[in-house]
């Protein structure tokens, strides 16, 4: 099999990124380095908490999108915060009229303010509204594969399972979940919340996600810029390997030099 430009690229609505490395603008020091984070990511498109952030809701503070403005980047707005689905929608129509029509966002529906859990019956109920107002929604959800396809069935353009808990670092604790969505699923699949380190990411990729969307991770590491670029490596060296197909696992060992034609 040959790898083609194609193989390692992301779609999403249509759109072609050359970077699977979606990352938030959250919890940075200032906005110079949220842009420097985002550029030694290789992120394409970063995600903004509408509610949290300032795009042009507030004139007289700083805008994020002076540090990353849409001619270079996709701003994803997201509903962080919300915990109903009549919050998440009016805070998405408001970003679609702040960003002049933009259609792509990530929907994410909270269960409570202890796990950040994804309330998974308001998420549904959003996400259908959402999809019949013309948004292109990506969505935060369980790492539950029913839920994931009734997702997709409504008509949403990825589904964004949680790794584990938003902020936790603990990495991929259900990879077995996570394998059933990617089988089943005919829109990306991207991890979405509980990454800590590069090696989650590749794992993240070698299992066959579609990519990777992280923000702690980042930002809390005592050099965000310098986790930027490993996670950037660690998504593309994951990716990479996930098409080049890993030897299968065996219970013993397998000499690495021929043993045909070997003298005694």
């Amino acid at each position: 099999m040959t790898t083609t430009a194609e193989d390692t690229r992301l779609t999403i609505a249509g759109k072609t990124y050359r970077s699977r490395l979606l990352v938030g603008s959250g919890k940075y020091r200032d906005l110079q380095q949220t842009r420097e984070a985002t550029l030694a990511a290789g992120a394409e498109i970063i995600t903004v908490a509408i509610r949290r952030v300032n795009i042009g809701q507030d004139p007289n503070a700083p805008n994020l999108l002076d540090a990353v403005p849409p001619s270079e980047f996709t701003i994803l707005p997201n509903t962080a915060g919300c915990y109903n689905a009549a919050d998440a929608v009016y805070t998405l129509q408001l970003a679609r009229e702040l960003l002049n029509g933009h259609k792509l966002v990530k929907l994410e529906v909270l269960g409570d303010e202890k796990t950040l859990f994804p309330n998974m019956p308001e998420t549904l109920k959003a996400a259908e509204t959402l999809v019949r107002d013309g948004f292109d929604v990506m969505v935060y959800c369980s790492d539950d594969p029913i839920q994931a396809k009734m997702l997709e069935q409504i008509g949403c353009v990825a589904v964004m399972p949680l790794a584990s808990l938003i902020g936790s670092g603990m990495g991929i604790l259900n990879p077995w979940n996570l394998s059933l969505i990617i089988e089943q699923a005919s829109v990306p699949v991207l991890v979405d919340a509980g990454v800590g380190t590069a090696s989650d990411a590749a794992i993240a990729m070698e299992l066959g996600c579609d990519g990777v969307l992280m923000n702690t991770a980042i930002a809390g590491a005592r050099d965000p810029v310098l986790m930027a670029r490993a996670m950037r490596l660690a998504v593309e060296a994951g990716r990479a390997a996930y098409l080049a197909g890993r030897i299968p696992k065996r219970f013993a060992a397998s000499p690495s030099s021929p043993m045909a034609g070997r003298t005694t």
